[in-house]
């Protein structure tokens, strides 16, 4: 492995510099959108227990905001939940666009990898058909072991970007597909809730004025 970074030349320095930073960023995110940590199970039943006991006061509501991001975009409709739905919806959907950054940190720097590492083997190519021509001119074309250094640095810093690029750019399309899909669930758990909170307390309503005639 190091003859094969030494023959590719400098270049094979950034390119594993890069492939360093998208291992760990692909493991980062493994770790930090899981499901479970985003969208914890029974957190909407839970909430909805508070809901019907009389038990959502505002430390319930801190804990929801500090517990997952499910919480956080649940807590802001329950900050308006005297207010009405239209208002409780879009401050749903505003806590959401803020958690987004959050789901997608890191990412931009994989995009950018998966872009750059081509084109640093491409330069790569560019810089060992120099060599290659440079040996040409100093020694012509009768010894092959002047030429096969720089053929082999062309060679070897293209297979090496590529083989950074390619799993990067696939974890890249992944990640993103997986955020979106997390905000639209989280969004769809949150408006359910509100949903029915808003029918509960329009019955309670009803029920009341029903009494009073």
């Amino acid at each position: 492995m190091f003859e094969l970074v030494k023959a590719g030349g400098w270049l094979m320095l950034p390119i594993i510099v890069c492939s360093i930073l998208a291992l760990a960023i692909i493991v980062e995110r493994f770790w930090a959108l899981q499901r479970k940590r985003i969208t914890p199970r029974h957190l909407v039943a839970q909430v909805w227990h508070w809901a019907r006991e009389k038990e959502l006061d505002e430390a319930r509501i801190n804990q929801l905001k500090t517990g997952s991001p499910l919480g956080k975009i649940i807590a802001a409709g329950l900050i308006n939940r005297h207010h009405p739905r239209e208002i409780m919806k879009e401050s749903i959907e505003d806590a959401g666009r803020h958690i987004v950054p959050e789901l997608e940190r890191f990412l931009n720097t994989l995009g950018t990898i998966a872009s750059i590492t081509p084109l640093l083997g491409l330069l790569g190519t560019v810089v060992g058909m120099i060599d290659v021509f440079t040996a040409i001119i100093e020694h012509g074309v009768g010894n092959p072991a002047e030429l096969a250094d720089g053929i082999s640095k062309a060679l070897i810093t293209t297979a090496a970007g590529l083989s950074v690029a390619i799993p990067s750019l696939m974890f890249f399309r992944y990640f993103r597909g997986h955020v979106n899909e997390l905000i639209l669930s989280m969004e769809q758990e949150a408006l359910k809730l509100i949903e029915v909170m808003h029918g509960e307390r329009e019955s309670d309503s009803n029920s009341m004025n029903n009494e009073a005639d």
